[in-house]
């Protein structure tokens, strides 16, 4: 009988990833000190996704991660722990990143060594096998970022001229007289101007976004996912030029007064539903490319 006992007791398997009670203090510890060093971040971070409406979508990003983790909690539990003191420098750098961009007021560098330090002590205490299976979640929560205003800026300009550009031709081709003149359309009752809000930013960050998560969500192979998040930069530009299109339709056959206030806010929000519309649509489309190649 005793063997028997001690037979079942060998051939239960113990749990592999269980963390013992001083690591969690450890990594209580860990916690705290992190959130010494990034409250005043973050805080400004969180600020700037409720003021900036080009941001706003970063509320979505960590939420969205933090769901892809927890979707994989059964594969990271399986995963033999496998502590690789190799993290300290992936850590060492996160720190040094940090103490830049708190020396040089530069918040994206600020910002982006969490994601370094995340990683690092992720290897330090459960190995770079784990780093590997969160790899996707953790890059992804770039976009929770705001880009450095500089490279905003040297996109926003060409992104100006291109929705000009398409807008002045598309009324062209609808027969409504317009002459363009860098960044303001001029119609025979008011001029557009086509401002840094109308550059069509704010729509691709947010439907760049959004293709990543309908990517991940909606199909499972990664080219597929790829071409997803790369269709939506031309989608956001022909979504924005047909915008001005609707507003300078608008000054000409109807009200100008009709472009400012809620009809303005209700054609972003209409032209977004047709952005979306547009994803799908690539999508179907590259299924059945992928399905008729595959014969």
């Amino acid at each position: 009988m005793n063997q028997a006992v001690q037979f079942a007791e060998i051939a239960t398997p113990l749990p592999q990833n269980r963390l013992r009670p001083s690591l969690w203090w450890q990594l209580a510890g860990i916690a705290l000190v992190l959130l010494w060093l990034y409250h005043s971040i973050l805080y400004r971070l969180v600020s700037q996704w409720v003021h900036d409406p080009n941001f706003s979508h970063g509320f979505f990003v960590p939420a969205f991660a933090l769901f892809v983790v927890w979707e994989r909690r059964k594969r990271l539990a399986s995963l033999p722990s496998q502590p690789a003191w190799s993290g300290l420098w992936l850590l060492g750098f996160g720190l040094v990143v940090l103490t830049a961009g708190v020396m040089g007021a530069e918040l994206f560098l600020s910002r982006v060594s969490l994601l370094f330090i995340l990683a690092g002590l992720l290897a330090l205490f459960l190995g770079w096998n784990h780093v590997r299976a969160v790899a996707f979640p953790l890059i992804f929560l770039l976009l929770m970022i705001p880009i450095p205003r500089i490279i905003f800026n040297s996109i926003t300009s060409p992104l100006q001229t291109l929705a000009a550009i398409s807008a002045t031709e598309i009324l062209r081709m609808l027969g409504v007289p317009v002459l363009r003149e860098g960044n303001i359309i001029r119609l025979a009752k008011e001029a557009l101007e086509v401002a840094e809000a109308c550059s069509g930013v704010r729509s691709l960050m947010s439907l760049a976004t959004l293709s990543i998560i309908y990517g991940y969500l909606m199909e499972p192979r990664t080219s597929v996912r790829i071409a997803l998040a790369l269709a939506s930069i031309p989608i956001a530009v022909v979504a924005n030029s047909l915008r001005i299109v609707a507003t300078g339709l608008t000054v000409q056959h109807w009200d100008p007064e009709k472009v400012e206030g809620f009809f303005h806010s209700f054609q972003g929000w209409l032209v977004f539903v047709v952005s979306l519309a547009m994803l799908f649509l690539v999508h179907h489309v590259l299924k059945i490319f992928l399905k008729e190649s595959a014969r």
